[in-house]
């Protein structure tokens, strides 16, 4: 138990490792939500009201972050995010 305690400590306390990026995948039948509360969902889609879906829909401009504040509020900034090198512009460090 002691063992794990201080393997834990040391583990939290090392450098932090940055991370390689991740796909975002998005599936064509599915819509993502993010409700009033700021909380997100999945929802499965059908083909029955494609058109009531698409009016007033704007597509996402590339290059386009989208990350959660400190306030827990959804942001997107459309601009680079990546450094001349290919790093993470707002990354750690």
């Amino acid at each position: 138990m002691l063992c794990a305690a201080a393997l834990m400590t040391s583990a939290l306390g090392g450098p932090a490792l940055a991370q390689a990026p991740t796909p975002w995948v998005l599936a064509p039948d599915m819509g993502y939500g993010y409700d009033g509360t700021g909380k997100t969902f999945a929802y499965k889609m059908g083909t029955n009201n494609a058109k009531f879906l698409l009016k007033g829909a704007k597509k996402v401009p590339k290059n386009t972050l989208f990350f959660i504040g400190e306030n827990g509020q959804l942001y997107m900034r459309s601009g680079p995010f990546l450094e001349d090198d290919g790093k993470f512009k707002f990354g750690p460090g």
